[in-house]
């Protein structure tokens, strides 16, 4: 084996001895959902840099990064050297080493959590409904709340008709306000099965005297089942009593204790920080509006019920450290009793004050330094489309350009760029876009190096575009790379074909059965 490499062995071996592990897969999204193992993080080396440092925030963290014969790690490897990472690695004949040894591969995004939802389920028996009992309910105006465990934005999408959107670290807290009468029946619903099983789970779990059941198989069971979905909804939770509060605060520390989440002063946060040898990672699992409102300096917003439901796109590095924090002891110490069963140390800090929440306004994810380059206006830009010889590439989501791009654009995958540019017309010079300019400020040195053209920056990106009020084109109409860099889920949107929904279905009833064949989950269940 090359001093270079790491060999699945050597992986599985850290795994079930709890020690950090890195192991990225460098693929785009789309090829990353067909085949990775179980605690692969996918960091497309497309973006690379404005994602890593925040997912893999030591840079001597033991990192192996793979692909599938594509060529990918070898970059991504030197990409990672260049950002200062000491201790990065090739997974020993990639993907294709993986399976070799005997290593289980899953398909999909998130995995770790949507099977854990299924191990929950298969040793709780948490309780659902099927699609036609919650109409027969609804219809007959009986006694019953929906709520709707999924982000707002996904609620807003499609939702159960009479649905309340509470993401799901927000059920414990405000499930009592919603449905104060006991003998009120609460349905708990997400798009497919995890957000729903997780979410009852926890409102059980916290003792709640209600008949509480999941939505089984959530919007797409109610559509398979011929029913039809709200769109447009904006139905949120109304603020909460402080009896309310503390009820629910009881509740959560009783069921962290359950879960052997272990306690953490605010003292000890500055010191882990600056550890050199350990993996610390610190969310703030409030909501987005309360964490701009104020937060503890340094922490990420990650509202907890998507923090439990995509674990590994936030804690990148599995076997590290992570914290979390909230201002009432009820969403951080929920949000905890999932990831401590989810096998993560995992702390609740307990003495936060009103004046620890000191800094304001969004996060922003740690980049290196950009590039210096030369940027071009809106209006510059235009002018020189109307004389031609100008090609503009768009580095942003596919989805993104498919709704709105400047005319004549050419949608282009970063790490496929050598491809994409022999897919366009030679130009006397390029211009790089993206949504605000970000990924395109790293493309410029490649694109110099394979065209030998001048090559320019969009200022502020296509955003400048469009606030100029200029011109813009819609669809597919110059595709430079193919639309890999998202996995389309099967519950997403409402034009799914059913056939995708039902196998969909169908490969999360086999989750439990695959996570035994694998063996180093160390998932456990309350």
């Amino acid at each position: 084996m090359s001093h270079n490499t790491r060999s699945c062995a050597d992986i599985r071996r850290a795994l079930l001895a709890h020690e950090e592990v890195a192991l990225v897969d460098v693929r785009e999204e789309a090829p990353f959902a067909e085949a990775h193992p179980l605690f692969a993080a996918n960091i497309p080396l497309s973006k690379l840099e404005l994602e890593v440092l925040a997912r893999i925030p030591r840079r001597d963290t033991a990192v192996t990064v793979y692909d599938n014969g594509e060529g990918l790690a070898e970059r991504a490897l030197q990409r990672f050297q260049g950002l200062g990472y000491s201790d990065v690695k090739l997974l020993e004949d990639g993907l294709q080493g993986w399976r070799d040894a005997g290593g289980e591969v899953f398909i999909d995004v998130n995995v770790p959590s949507k099977a854990f939802g299924e191990l929950v389920e298969h040793h709780r028996q948490t309780p659902s409904l099927a699609a036609e009992e919650v109409k027969q309910l609804l219809d007959a105006k009986a006694d019953v709340v929906v709520l709707d465990a999924r982000r707002f934005d996904e609620y807003q999408t499609m939702s159960i008709p009479t649905g309340v959107s509470v993401p799901g670290a927000e059920l414990v807290l405000r499930a009592r306000e919603l449905a104060p009468d006991p003998n009120t029946r609460i349905i708990v619903n997400c798009a497919g099965r995890t957000r729903s099983i997780i979410g009852t789970q926890s409102l059980v779990n916290a003792g709640l005297p209600n008949p509480i059941s999941a939505l089984r198989n959530g919007t797409i069971g109610w559509l398979l089942a011929g029913q039809t979905l709200d769109h447009g909804k904006s139905l949120r939770f109304p603020p909460v009593s402080d009896a309310t509060r503390e009820v629910a605060r009881a509740d959560a520390r009783n069921v962290a204790d359950k879960a052997r989440v272990k306690r953490a002063s605010r003292g000890d946060l500055p010191v882990w920080q600056a550890e050199t040898t350990r993996t610390t990672y610190l969310f703030d699992v409030r909501t987005p509006e309360e964490f701009e409102a104020g937060h503890v300096p340094g922490a990420r917003s990650t509202p907890g019920g998507q923090l439990v439901q995509e674990t590994d796109h936030y804690a990148s590095v599995r076997g590290a450290r992570i914290v979390l924090l909230d201002d009432d002891g009820v969403r951080a110490n929920m949000s905890a009793s999932w990831l401590a069963q989810l096998g993560w140390e995992v702390f609740v800090v307990d003495d936060l004050r009103p004046e620890d929440f000191s800094e304001k306004g969004a996060w922003n994810a740690p980049t290196p330094l950009a590039p210096q380059v030369e940027e071009i206006s809106a209006q510059t830009l235009r002018e020189w489309r109307e004389h031609g010889g100008v090609a503009v590439l768009d580095f942003t989501a596919s989805a993104l350009y498919v709704k709105q791009h400047i005319p004549g654009a050419w949608w282009t995958l970063r790490a496929d760029l050598a491809n994409a540019l022999q897919n366009t017309p030679a130009a006397e010079r390029y211009v790089l876009t993206c949504g605000s300019s970000k990924l395109a400020r790293l493309a410029v040195s490649e694109v110099e190096a394979l065209t030998g053209k001048p090559v320019f920056v969009l200022k502020d990106g296509t955003a400048s575009w469009v606030a100029a009020g200029f011109e813009l084109e819609h669809g597919e109409s110059h595709l430079a790379s193919p639309r890999i860099d998202r996995y389309r889920r099967p519950y997403e949107g409402t034009d799914a074909p059913r056939e995708a929904m039902q196998a969909y279905l169908d490969w999360e009833y086999g989750l439990v059965e695959q996570l035994g064949r694998d063996g180093t989950h160390g998932f456990y269940v309350i």
